[in-house]
């Protein structure tokens, strides 16, 4: 009598799980809802290695350009453009740093043509119940580290990442609502930037 009590409860358990997986969304629709995210501005919430928090305006214009502009009291602003990403930190009085962007796990989601399906890039896909998470790497350099995204769907939305860097260190970004704009060519505009911290 014990068999058939466990194939029902299996099955029972196959059912229940039949809504969650209907929740999670493909690789595919993930591709496309970032290749879609063209230009957009929002706020963000900065979770940092060290459990400091950060708050802050994000803008983001696809492909390859990104700017971090954090509120007071940080005085640092994060910006990408022309496969670099540059650093500035207003309350040192020294050259900014700099960083090639394929480098970071970020490049990964400002590429021209994200594809997730690509071999080796997705490490991990799944749904913890209200979002789906996806771990990506560039496929031909795992060692610049891994990016968690976390999508909501209905409407589909990107609203957080976990960067885990070269050295193993995490930085976890929020994201309040994108509101999908055009966005001014100054924003992203490196050297004028560069003047202007001088």
């Amino acid at each position: 009598m014990r068999f058939p009590f466990i194939g029902l409860v299996t099955m029972l358990a196959w059912m229940l799980a039949l809504p969650a997986q209907a929740q999670q969304l493909s690789l595919g629709a993930l591709s496309n809802y970032l290749n879609q995210l063209t230009s957009a501005e929002g706020s963000f919430t900065q979770i940092n290695a060290d459990d400091t928090i950060s708050t802050g305006t994000l803008y983001l214009r696809r492909p390859g350009t990104v700017r971090f502009e954090y509120n007071p009291p940080e005085q640092a602003l994060v910006m990408a453009n022309n496969g670099t990403v540059v650093v500035f930190d207003r309350k040192l009085n020294s050259e900014p740093n700099t960083y090639p962007l394929n480098r970071t796990p970020l490049g990964l989601i400002l590429a021209r043509n994200v594809d997730l399906t690509r071999a080796n890039m997705v490490v991990a896909h799944g749904y913890d119940g209200t979002a789906t998470t996806v771990t990506a790497q560039d496929p031909e350099n795992p060692e610049y580290g891994s990016i968690e995204l976390k999508f909501t769907n209905d409407p589909v939305e990107l609203r957080q990442w976990v960067i885990t860097d070269d050295g193993g260190s995490q930085t976890t970004v929020v994201l309040g609502a994108l509101e999908r704009k055009q966005l001014a060519d100054r924003l992203f505009n490196i050297e004028m930037e560069r003047r202007a911290s001088r």
